[in-house]
């Protein structure tokens, strides 16, 4: 039985308990979200290894790092790098995407490296392995794509991103209304050229129950994937992003009958005065299903800065009601990230988050805060690197004044106004 099954006969699983203990809710308050749907429980029922994650309405806004392989980097080493440096720096959740390599070994080596929840998008292993055999990936087939489906269950990946509201209708919908930069997402990208090719519907639309099967055999959560989402704020909002969200919403209630749980993605390159409307529009549209957050980036310009572009844009989304935020970083649009960039890029969702808790009225949320200006008054140096977002970073910048006497900072020194304000 999945945890929604669960919840919705009136039982509080172990996992609900283990969850409301971490986020300082009741397992009353866990059951009852997954019941409804604003509240998933994120592992994978053979997945035992890690301890499962909650993500939703009334609980602490969540992120997410992506690493994984590419056709010109292929370092496994370096990926298990980023699972460590990730997992430090307070990564909720990995993300493998993966394209470049042996997917299925890499893969399975982040699982058992990483101790949070792991989720994957399908395709992109169904297209590689098209490639791989010297086919066309157009090529693949609808047993294909769900092999790979059945085997990422199998091995405890905990949620999937799936691109199933990617069809003919929408697609057609973003072509008639036309965009500067048309179609971003690579699993968007890889169905729609594979729809147009074959003259069929999009295999994970058309066979929707076939995914809802194996989600529900192995308990992990659909992320239903915004492969229309915009790449660039002029094309924010558009009819075919919001054709593709309607149809989120109906496969979200097709999902949710059949005990499996569900997330929403959304909704990428977006100027911030319609940043509100967008996480408004999801929770209408898909029933306060959990939102799962690209940035979003409120600017197109800001290439090596991109990870303080989504941080803006994940604030504000988080503080209207975005529930889990997909990092960015500084590399973004530029090459694949490594070590440092996925430090930053983690620190600067984090930040972000936390804006967003404050801003949500979470319990707690203000503790440290207020604990920060404690230490600030008193000239705590110790207490103000220890309560710090990122000791490291805070440590290494530290500059005490010697004129000050160390009672100040190299900034200001004798002239601190915290110290003047001492008498």
């Amino acid at each position: 039985m999945t945890q929604l099954e669960e919840a919705r006969n009136g039982r509080i699983s172990e996992e609900m308990k283990i969850c409301a203990e971490k986020e300082g809710v009741s397992p009353e308050f866990i059951r009852k979200g997954v019941a409804d749907g604003n509240i998933v429980v994120v592992r994978n029922n053979t997945h035992t290894a890690i301890s499962p994650l909650a993500i939703g309405k009334g609980l602490r806004t969540k992120i997410n790092a992506n690493i994984g392989t590419s056709g010109d980097h292929t370092d496994l080493d370096m990926e298990l790098e980023k699972v460590r440096v990730s997992v430090a720096a307070g990564a909720d959740t990995i993300m493998d995407l993966s394209t470049g390599g042996d997917l299925g070994a890499i893969r399975k080596a982040i699982l058992k490296a990483s101790s949070v929840a792991l989720g994957t998008v399908p395709i992109y292993q169904a297209a590689a392995a098209m490639l791989a055999a010297k086919k066309a990936i157009v090529a693949m087939t609808a047993d294909d794509i769900f092999a790979v489906i059945e085997k990422n269950g199998e091995d405890g990946v905990d949620f999937l991103t799936v691109h199933c509201g990617v069809t003919q209708r929408s697609v057609a919908s973003v072509e008639a209304q036309g965009r500067i930069l048309g179609i971003v997402s690579r699993g968007g990208s890889i169905t729609a050229n594979w729809m147009r090719c074959n003259g069929a519907e999009n295999p994970l639309y058309e066979y929707y129950d076939r995914l809802l099967e194996i989600a529900h055999r192995y308990d992990m959560v659909l992320s239903l994937g915004d492969g229309l989402r915009p790449g660039c704020i002029a094309d924010a909002t558009d009819r075919g992003q919001v054709q593709e969200l309607i149809l989120l919403g109906e496969l979200c209630k097709r999902a949710r009958d059949q005990g499996v749980q569900v997330m929403i993605e959304g909704p990428g390159h977006v100027p911030i005065k319609d940043i509100q409307a967008n996480v408004q529009m999801e929770k209408n549209l898909c029933n306060g299903a959990p939102f799962y957050v690209l940035g979003p980036l409120p600017t197109d310009i800001a290439p090596g800065y991109d990870h303080i572009t989504a941080a803006i844009g994940g604030a504000i989304a988080g503080a209207c009601g975005a529930d889990f935020l997909c990092y960015v970083t500084p590399s973004e649009h530029l090459r694949l990230p490594g070590i440092e960039d996925v430090r930053e890029g983690i620190m600067a969702s984090r930040i972000a988050a936390h804006i967003a808790d404050i801003a949500k009225g979470l319990p707690g949320a203000l503790e440290q805060d207020v604990m920060m200006a404690g230490y600030r008054k008193a000239i705590d140096w110790q207490g103000q690197i220890s309560t710090a977002i990122d000791p490291q970073k805070a440590s290494r910048l530290l500059e005490k004044s010697a004129t000050a006497h160390d009672e100040g900072c190299t900034m200001c020194g004798e002239l601190c106004a915290i110290k003047l304000g001492k008498g």
